[in-house]
């Protein structure tokens, strides 16, 4: 207890109960200024570090602890997979893959009613599984497929969110960096949240197909049938061509991890070793190519790492002035028990969402969360609460009005299209997720079940 004398007054307060929630309250007012969060999230941990020795809560021995935890991030082989995955994502985007592969399954499911929207959420779950990355993948196809779905004919809001949704396919379908990360934060196999994902993201991505086929077979004015002789010829060979190399990198890497003969480090190695040589044989590999693929690479890399070394001050100084306790009291009393604990951390982070990017939530939210999930749910059931965390925040950055991937999209659709139709193309996509999601966590094995596989 501390006892602080002002203007005649003598207040006494307890500064463990004071400092951690002040701490949190100061780091969510600071994010809200927009500064970049690595440099947030390191000053607020400088700030509170000396007022917590300065009230001598937190010992100056304590804070050396940091350049030690530096390290061993520094040296932490599994994040050497975000920028291989990141790289081979980039190459593929870049090399002009991306589009011909689009080009190719159009034309492929083209005769199809509603063939056109069922390509992009194929082609959407391949650049996701590639890139990992929300933003990426749908400015990505937003370029790409927005123009040619505005061209035959479909309804804009249909167009848009078949888009939106396709490109938030990223936080669940392995390989991606998201659950690089999430597997790192959580202290689990990044293998076995790759093998828990598959099934949760084959689901996602044929809920999204499912509905197309649905809601175009019901109102057709949704999706024209298009022309047989704008489509031309289908030449099967060409398509094959287009289609199975990227496919086959994408099963090369994952194989190689679900076998167990390579790391998720060593896989996206070879991933991005494999993306250059498709672009080679595609003719769109070049020195300017490659030289912007290795600028974003770095650019993620290093917002990733930036952001962990800051999480990484925060977090040592929070749990110095016992933060982490008050958390862990809190979490550990909601009532409800286990149903509570899921329903109040799904909800934080389905908030979180909105504000900030994903990096910063595993980075700040999913450590704080760990330790009483590991208490409440058991050590086994931390892979589904992974892919759950995924599955929650990809309803989230599609959900309206906040929803990053709705402005990413935004930024890159042709002014005729206003938010409002893209907002009102999103809606039936977060209810397609909540459903998923629900049946996820209603339903753990379908997240075990490939993992407990695996190891049998």
């Amino acid at each position: 207890m501390i006892e602080l004398e002002a203007l005649g007054y003598v207040i006494s307060f307890d500064p463990v109960l004071v400092l951690g929630p002040t701490m949190f309250l100061a780091l969510i007012i600071v994010l809200l200024t927009g500064y970049p969060v690595a440099f947030c999230l390191g000053g607020v941990a400088v700030l509170f570090a000396f007022i917590g020795i300065g009230l001598g809560v937190i010992e100056p021995v304590f804070v050396k602890a940091l350049p030690q935890r530096i390290l061993g991030i520094m040296g932490n082989f599994t994040l050497l997979a975000i920028p291989a995955f990141v790289f081979m994502g980039s190459m593929l985007e870049t090399s002009g893959i991306a589009a011909r592969l689009l080009e190719s399954i159009s034309q492929l499911l083209g005769r199809l009613k509603g063939g056109l929207a069922i390509a992009v959420v194929l082609v959407g779950a391949l650049l996701a599984a590639t890139t990992g990355v929300v933003a990426a993948t749908v400015t990505t196809m937003g370029l790409i497929s927005l123009p040619a779905m505005l061209k035959a004919g479909y309804n804009r809001s249909l167009a848009t969110g078949v888009i939106a949704a396709s490109g938030t396919l990223g936080q669940i379908i392995p390989p991606s960096i998201v659950l690089v990360v999430l597997g790192d934060q959580l202290g689990i196999s990044v293998g076995d949240l790759f093998l828990g994902s598959v099934i949760p993201g084959l689901m996602m991505a044929g809920a999204f197909a499912a509905y197309v086929l649905v809601i175009t077979a019901l109102k057709p004015e949704l999706a024209p049938q298009q022309n047989w002789e704008e489509l031309g010829q289908i030449k099967f060979l060409e398509v094959l061509q287009t289609i199975i190399p990227p496919l086959g990198l994408i099963l090369l890497v994952l194989g190689s991890i679900f076998i167990g003969i390579a790391t998720p480090t060593e896989a996206g190695t070879l991933g991005a070793i494999g993306a250059i040589f498709l672009a080679g044989l595609n003719g769109g590999f070049s020195r300017s190519a490659l030289t912007k693929v290795c600028d974003e690479t770095v650019r993620t890399t290093s917002m990733v790492m930036g952001i962990l070394l800051g999480s990484t001050a925060f977090s040592l100084v929070f749990r110095g002035i016992e933060g982490d306790d008050l958390i862990a009291e809190l979490l550990l009393n909601l009532p409800g028990g286990k149903l509570g604990f899921i329903a109040f951390s799904m909800l934080i982070i389905f908030i979180l969402g909105f504000f900030i990017d994903f990096f910063e939530i595993a980075f700040i939210a999913v450590p704080l969360l760990l330790p009483t999930a590991r208490e409440l749910l058991g050590p086994e059931a931390i892979v589904w609460l992974g892919v759950v965390i995924g599955a929650n925040l990809q309803t989230s950055f599609l959900t309206p009005p906040f929803g990053f991937a709705l402005f990413y999209l935004r930024g890159v659709a042709p002014k005729s299209i206003t938010t409002k139709e893209i907002y009102m193309g999103a809606l039936p996509f977060v209810g397609l997720q909540v459903a998923v999601l629900m049946v996820i966590l209603t339903f753990p094995g379908l997240v075990s079940w490939l993992p407990n596989l695996a190891y049998s």
